[in-house]
C-alpha cells in the first residue's frame, strides 16, 4: 500500500495521476506519519463508528479511518481526486460524496446515526465548517480537526481573550488543542502551524435560552470591540446609559465590562436579563 505521508511516494503518485495541491482549495497534504496518527487517536475511534470526512483529497486519512470504523462518508469537493479515492482505498466501508461541505445535506447522509466528524480542513472555511456541524439539528459526537493553529487558540480562548468565534464553539462543546503540528509536517507547507483540536460533549449548553436571542445578545456585545458592553447595548436597544448599566449589575458585573471578559454563562445570564426586559426595549 502506498504511503503518500512519504514525500517520495506522495510525490510519485502526485505525478503518475497528473495531480497538483489547488491553493484556491487550501490543499496542502500532510507528510506527517505522527501527526496522522494523532488525529487518528484524537477521536477515539471504535469499530461501529460512523465517520464523516471532509475534505480526504488523495486519502491520506482516510486510509486510517477505514481500518478502524465501521464506515467512513467521505466529502470531497474536487471532482478528480474524488474518482481516485475508490480506488486508492479499496474499501467498501468509503462512501464518496462529491460536493462542497458548506452544501451538501449532512442529516440526510447520517439518517439520525451517531458520527464522528475527522479532518484536515482547508484554513479559509475553517470557523464555517465547524459551526455548520455544530448548529445542526443531528450533531457529530466529536470533532477532530486539523486546523490552523491561530484558529484553535481562538477557539479556545479563555475569559479576557475571548471572541464570537470562540463563543459559538464552546456554546456547543467543549475544544481543546491536542497538539501543535509544524508547517513542515505538510507540502506543499503553508505558511502558518496548524493545530489538532478536538471538539467534545456536544450538545447546546442552554436549552432554556433559544439559540437565536443568545447569539443576538452576544453579535450586539461585539458589536463594536473597543467599546464597553454598556455602550454597545446603549446603541442597539437605544436605551439610556444608567439602563443599560443596570443590565449589566443584574447579572453581578461591572458597567465597565468589556465583550471579551465574559463567560458563556454570564452571556446567558444578560439575555435572560434582556428577554425579562423586552418590553422596556
Amino acid at each position: 500500500m502506498i504511503d503518500l505521508t512519504d514525500k517520495s511516494q506522495l510525490l510519485d503518485y502526485l505525478k503518475a495521476n497528473n495531480l497538483w495541491a489547488k491553493h484556491g482549495l487550501g490543499q496542502n497534504f500532510l507528510v506527517n506519519k505522527e501527526v496522522l496518527n494523532s488525529i487518528v487517536e484524537s477521536a477515539d475511534i471504535d469499530p461501529d463508528d460512523l465517520i464523516i470526512e471532509v475534505g480526504p483529497g488523495l486519502g491520506t486519512l482516510t486510509q486510517e479511518l477505514v481500518a478502524k470504523a465501521e464506515k467512513v462518508i467521505g466529502i470531497e469537493k474536487d471532482e478528480k481526486l474524488a474518482g481516485l479515492l475508490p480506488g486508492f482505498i479499496g474499501n467498501e466501508k468509503l462512501d464518496v460524496v462529491i460536493g462542497d461541505i458548506l452544501d451538501v445535506n449532512i442529516p440526510e447522509l447520517v439518517k439520525d446515526q451517531m458520527y464522528k466528524v475527522v479532518a484536515n480542513i482547508p484554513y479559509y472555511i475553517t470557523s464555517r465548517i465547524i459551526r455548520l456541524f455544530l448548529e445542526l439539528p443531528s450533531q457529530p459526537a466529536t470533532i477532530v480537526m486539523l486546523v490552523q493553529k491561530e484558529v484553535a487558540e481562538r477557539i479556545c480562548a479563555k475569559p479576557g481573550e475571548m471572541s464570537v468565534l470562540a463563543l459559538s464553539v464552546q456554546v456547543y462543546g467543549k475544544p481543546e488543542i491536542i497538539e501543535i503540528v509544524k508547517k513542515e509536517s505538510f507540502f506543499p507547507a503553508p505558511a502558518v502551524d496548524s493545530a489538532i483540536l478536538r471538539i467534545s460533549y456536544i450538545e447546546y449548553q442552554y436549552p432554556k435560552i433559544p439559540e437565536k436571542d443568545l447569539f443576538r445578545t452576544i453579535n450586539i456585545g461585539f458589536a463594536a470591540k473597543r467599546k464597553t458592553l454598556v455602550n454597545n447595548l446603549q446603541s442597539d436597544f437605544h436605551v439610556e446609559k444608567i439602563q443599560a448599566e443596570a443590565y449589566i449589575e443584574e447579572i453581578g458585573l461591572k458597567p465597565s465590562a468589556r465583550a471579551q471578559e465574559l463567560t458563556l454563562d454570564n452571556w446567558a445570564a444578560l439575555t435572560k436579563v434582556l428577554n425579562e426586559h423586552k418590553k422596556d426595549l
